[in-house]
């Protein structure tokens, strides 16, 4: 547990609400974290820290979003993400309520848009969406008054994911920047590899990315990032994995995005794993007390080892316990009622 961990949890309050060291930001959405600036994600980890003292306490309820209704909306499946959104906003009193794609209206053809807005009607205060199209959560954002989360776009963006590995991160180390962090796998089709890329070179961290030239982004091949000015210009690129893991602090291994990938973009599953996957020979390259990360689902034998993902460098069930406190930082963050601040604006 990390001092400011320990710090917020002798700070807590006797009459069962969140530490006092917590914060509100004027974010309305959050989208992805090209926008996000340092002192806003350090903001986001010094609130997960209260929650973390939420989660560990023998009652684990609070009243905060007492009132408010969650919407999650997910058109895709998921598990880790949807049952921490729901977990999150019931532990903080939220009325949190589940729309699959799967048996909704969604499946006799009726458009987000038209979705969106029944939600909206029903007084959704904020809508936590994943969806298999990119930049869907940007399409609510700029057309209803509730508030928006990503929950991962298509191959676009996955900020929530991001910011829970980085807070893991942090919670190990005492920080993200100088951290050596090198990323395996699909590389093109993962919106985790995009989003991480987004948070962790902002964070100060160095970044690298290995793959198959297959599943390396065109302007990463060709050397366009490398200009200046490009925002992943830091970011290096090494098809070698183990010139790649040499090093590492964090060896952060990504799931093959096979219901993503349009062509064969490998020659077998076989070969990936011979070539690119995360065994225990191949960690032994990386630093002593380097971590093992995933943001699953995992598939065992092809892009980590059974034994790797289970072993003492592994921290991917913290990520898990991670992801549901940095989810209900998010949503306290985000939870100041958009429609209240209208009524307020209407009655000046």
């Amino acid at each position: 547990m990390t001092q400011s961990l320990s710090a917020q949890t002798r700070a807590r309050r006797t009459n069962g609400s969140y530490p006092e060291r917590t914060y509100r930001t004027g974010r309305r959405h959050v989208l992805d974290l090209d926008d996000f600036s340092v002192e806003e994600i350090e903001e986001v980890f010094q609130n997960t820290d209260a929650m973390r003292e939420v989660m560990n306490r023998d009652i684990k309820k609070v009243p905060t979003l007492r009132g408010k209704t969650v919407i999650t909306l997910f058109t895709e499946a998921s598990t880790r993400t949807r049952v921490s959104f729901e977990q999150a906003g019931k532990i903080m009193s939220a009325d949190v309520i589940n729309v699959s794609g799967s048996g909704s209206s969604v499946e006799k053809g009726e458009s987000l848009y038209n979705t969106a807005l029944t939600l909206q009607a029903m007084n959704a205060d904020i809508i936590v969406i994943r969806h298999s199209h990119s930049g869907a959560p940007h399409f609510l954002a700029r057309n209803l008054d509730a508030c928006v989360i990503n929950a991962g776009d298509g191959t676009h963006a996955h900020p929530t994911q991001t910011l829970l590995d980085m807070y893991t991160m942090r919670e190990r180390f005492g920080r993200v920047e100088g951290l050596k962090v090198v990323i395996v796998g699909d590389i093109l089709y993962s919106r985790v590899a995009r989003s991480n890329l987004w948070g962790l070179t902002r964070m100060g961290a160095e970044v690298t990315l290995c793959a198959p030239p297959t599943l390396i982004p065109q302007d990463m091949l060709n050397g366009i990032s490398e200009m200046d000015g490009h925002p992943f210009a830091s970011v290096k690129i090494e098809r070698d994995v183990e010139k790649a893991l040499d090093g590492a602090d964090v060896v952060y291994a990504l799931r093959l995005q096979l219901e993503r990938q349009r062509a064969g973009h490998l020659p077998s599953l076989r070969e990936y794993s011979r070539t690119y996957g995360i065994n225990p020979e191949r960690l032994e390259l990386a630093k002593p007390g380097a971590l093992i990360m995933h943001p699953g689902p995992m598939n065992e034998g092809v892009e980590i080892d059974p034994d790797v993902a289970h072993g003492t460098r592994s921290v991917i069930e913290e990520q898990v316990t991670n992801g549901v406190a940095i989810r209900m930082a998010l949503l306290y963050g985000v939870a100041t009622p958009v429609r209240e601040q209208l009524f307020r604006a209407e009655r000046v």
